[in-house]
């Protein structure tokens, strides 16, 4: 699962309590009282009731004591007959499970299958959803009625974590594993896909029936059905089928989106020593998803964010990480299942690391340590340090979603991978999916695979970092003796708690650079290193593998050298941000100007942005550079930035610079080159946007906000209006979320009755989606302010737009 960033997360930030570990009881493995052995499972579906009318055949066995009931999940459904060899079975069902009187008491060497016939009833759900994972309904019928002419009917479940049971009986455990097969029937314009493979597709009139079987177990939130009028995209990696299932708008484009699937897949077969277990690898791209992206067995869905156009994906594909992570999640998760949420961390904190690995192999280390970085930096920024990584005392199982598991767990493992080395490193995670393939685990079973491979004792490590809270933060002061040319580095911990960890401290001395290796095993640790010439630079944490915080005093000349020096990218961008803050001194400013040539275009991209231009040192040279790098930098994102930095010089000798921007292939660099152009000639930025396709518009949508707002154009308003609540919510930047909080205000004080529609449209879709965070009483509280708005404006068409403000209000009230 890849959390998905979304403006939920504002509100989980605004109504989320912090948990500590000792808030709540213990959290145990569920008890297997019976096993699964199969699912089989027939349906049609009941679209105007949003409903699935489902036939299933359980086929399971007592774990080991023998029992006379049978316990299954089965949430908001009206059940219809329960039967076992066409004999009918009493049982009790309270809503959420059905104990089944069985008609014999059945020994664990027995295997029985019980019939189900049932209706699910998703909207009748009331279990909730997380911030990773926005709802738990487990089966969701998109524009079913087929009201919106632009969207696209489909059907789609999301099982993790136990909402597959709102769908189907079964027993909703990641301890469990079933063999399945699925027969769905639906009118013949849909495609359908399941896990494993489509064994037979069966023509009855307007209705086709669909058979999927799958052979290999998997967890019960792994069953996955997805159904829609896509374009199915073939590719392959092997002999192993590849499709990609997408929106006829995005086929030309489905290979660009997904096409290094293949190359991931034989990536991490050759670096696991597992060959890729499965007999296919099918994405399929959901409307209205309500997480980013999820792991089913074979059958991955992703969020309607995957689908992007060639002058998106020539910035970058933003779903790449995201195929990487879930593809690694075959591996561990769907291979090797955590056998409680408490364990989530032998699923995600893996897959987050995929990201990692897959950007070395791909890109190259400081790509892949740009990627480490932002993942800690998010990390950090949050709420996270009283977590344990395995927490047994959550709250709820949806807690265990969070940047503990994914981030943090990510990091881990990369320390790990650095403390025993690469070859122990794969081979230690070879061992472990083959010992534990088909089956689910614990933290400690990874442990003792790697004790077993190294020979090291490894409790020290896996009890600090998975079975305790936070990171070192660390005070770091040097003592020079300059008679006997010795440094001593001297490290306090800050922490109440004590880490041990190894740790990489680079001492440059003219000009060369020398790494000690040191082990930290106590709260005061000091190392003293002999040198020649009075070290330029100590730089603790020089690979930048320990996940910690780090304080010391260093000068102005000291980060000058870093930024340029140091070979680890988090070290020059923390040194960038320090020198940027002086650039009052000359030799300041122009290492900033020195870093927009930096390796890492993301250090090019914050010196562009960071760079002072208005200040009393001649800035012709650092402007010529900008102009070199907005028209020949080889990432447009970094031409984008250039011309975003030469915009704000309002210069019209820059005219030409951005009128080549308004032709780039890039839209990030038109976006920028629109709004850079309208500060220096309107008519031209104006007449631009107004050539735009609609399609192009639309991804445009805050550049051309920006100023169709600073023009006041009201016929721009009903296109502005589409974009007004994601951009004050779901943007980090504060001064996008500024223009469309001017925008909310500008249509809400409008007499544009279509441009007021259209926000409040988008405001009962949103509050609807995101009800369970409250959503929907933030958007009611601005309904509410758009009604006085109009009371107080005194608008012409008063009443109407009032109108259609309360009718809107009325559907989330």
């Amino acid at each position: 699962m890849m959390i998905k960033k979304m403006l939920f997360f504002v509100l989980v930030m605004l109504s989320l309590v912090s948990f500590s570990q000792t808030h709540t009881g213990y959290k145990p493995e569920r008890e297997k009282i019976h096993d699964l052995v199969h699912t089989k499972l027939k349906m049609d579906f009941n679209f105007k009731e949003k409903q699935l009318n489902g036939e299933a055949w359980i086929t399971a066995k007592p774990h080991f004591y023998a029992t006379n009931k049978f316990t299954l999940d089965a949430k908001a459904m009206v059940i219809h007959q329960v039967s076992i060899n066409s004999q009918k079975l009493d049982f009790n069902y309270d809503d959420a499970q059905i104990v089944i009187d069985l008609p014999k008491e059945y020994t664990k060497e027995e295997a029985f299958t019980v019939y189900i016939k049932y209706t699910a009833r998703p909207e009748k759900v009331k279990q909730k959803g997380s911030a990773a994972i926005t709802d738990a309904k487990g089966l969701y019928f998109i524009n079913a009625d087929g009201f919106d002419k632009n969207k696209p009917t489909q059907i789609w479940t999301q099982g993790e974590t136990e909402a597959n049971s709102c769908w189907f009986p079964t027993i909703d455990s990641p301890n469990q594993k079933t063999t399945q097969e699925i027969y769905i029937t639906v009118p013949n314009k849909f495609q359908t896909l399941s896990n494993g493979k489509l064994i037979s597709q069966t023509n009855n009139g307007t209705n086709r029936t669909d058979y999927w079987k799958m052979d290999q177990k998997h967890a019960p939130y792994l069953v996955f059905m997805g159904i829609g009028e896509y374009e199915i995209i073939k590719d392959s990696y092997k002999n192993i089928p590849v499709n990609y299932y997408v929106e006829k708008e995005y086929a030309p484009y489905a290979k660009a989106i997904f096409g290094l699937t293949p190359e991931m897949m034989g990536f991490f077969s050759t670096v696991l020593g597992v060959e890729y277990p499965w007999n296919k690898y099918h994405q399929i791209v959901g409307r209205d998803y309500v997480s980013g992206a999820m792991e089913n067995t074979t059958a991955v869905i992703h969020g309607e964010k995957a689908y992007q156009t060639p002058g998106q994906l020539i910035d970058e594909n933003v779903q790449e990480n995201t195929i990487a992570h879930e593809l690694f999640h075959h591996w561990f998760g769907d291979l090797v299942t955590s056998e409680s949420w408490s364990n989530l961390t032998l699923n995600e904190s893996f897959a987050n690391y995929s990201e990692y690995l897959w950007r070395e192999h791909k890109y190259g280390k400081l790509d892949a340590d740009m990627h480490l970085f932002e993942d800690r930096d998010a990390y950090k920024n949050g709420q996270n340090n009283d977590k344990h990584l395995v927490r047994f005392n959550y709250t709820d199982k949806e807690d265990m979603f969070d940047l503990v598991s994914y981030n943090k767990g990510g990091a881990i493992l990369h320390m790990l991978r650095n403390y025993v080395g690469d070859e122990a490193f794969f081979l230690g995670l070879k061992t472990y999916l083959t010992e534990n393939k088909y089956k689910a685990a614990e933290v400690h079973q990874l442990r003792l695979v790697f004790e077993r491979i190294t020979g090291k004792d490894l409790n020290w490590f896996f009890n600090q970092w998975y079975f305790n809270a936070g990171h070192p933060k660390i005070d770091v002061t040097y003592d020079y003796n300059t008679i006997q040319k010795k440094v001593t580095v001297n490290l306090q911990q800050l922490n109440v708690t004590e880490f041990k960890f190894p740790l990489a401290i680079d001492i440059y001395e003219d000009g060369q650079r020398t790494r000690h290796n040191v082990f930290v095993n106590e709260n005061d640790a000091s190392f003293t290193f002999p040198y020649t010439k009075q070290p330029t630079l100590i730089q603790v944490n020089g690979d930048g593998v320990l996940l910690c915080e780090i304080t010391e005093n260093k000068v102005l000349s000291d980060y000058i050298f870093q930024l340029k020096n140091a070979v680890n990218y988090a070290h020059r961008r923390e040194a960038l941000l320090e020198v940027a803050k002086k650039q009052e001194d000359k030799t300041a400013f122009n290492a900033v100007a020195n870093a927009m040539s930096d390796p890492s275009y993301r250090i090019r991209m914050l010196a562009l942005q960071k760079i002072d231009l208005i200040n009393k040192f001649s800035k012709k040279y650092a402007i010529q550079k900008i102009m070199d790098i907005a028209n020949t930098d080889e990432k447009t994102l970094v031409q984008a930035t250039a011309i975003e930095t030469l915009g704000k010089l309002t210069d019209p000798e820059l005219k030409a610079i951005f009128a080549k921007g308004l032709e780039s292939k890039s839209y990030s660099v038109i976006g920028k080159a629109l709004v850079a152009m309208y500060y220096v000639d309107k008519q031209a930025a104006i007449a631009k946007s107004s050539q735009l396709p609609d399609a192009i518009r639309k991804i445009l949508a805050t550049p051309l906000t920006r100023i169709y707002i600073e023009e006041k154009d009201e016929k721009e308003l009903p296109f502005i209006a589409k974009s007004v609540l994601s951009g004050m919510f779901l943007t980090g930047d504060d001064s996008t979320k500024a223009i469309y909080q001017k925008a909310f205000t500008q249509i809400s004080e409008s007499n544009n009755a279509e441009a007021i529609q259209n926000l409040v449209d988008d405001m009962v879709v949103k509050g609807t989606q995101y009800k369970s965070f409250n959503f929907d009483k933030v958007v009611i509280n601005l309904m509410r302010r758009m009604v006085q708005d109009q009371k107080t404006k005194n608008t012409p068409n008063r009443a109407r737009n009032t109108a259609i403000i309360k009718e809107a209000m009325a559907k989330l009230l």
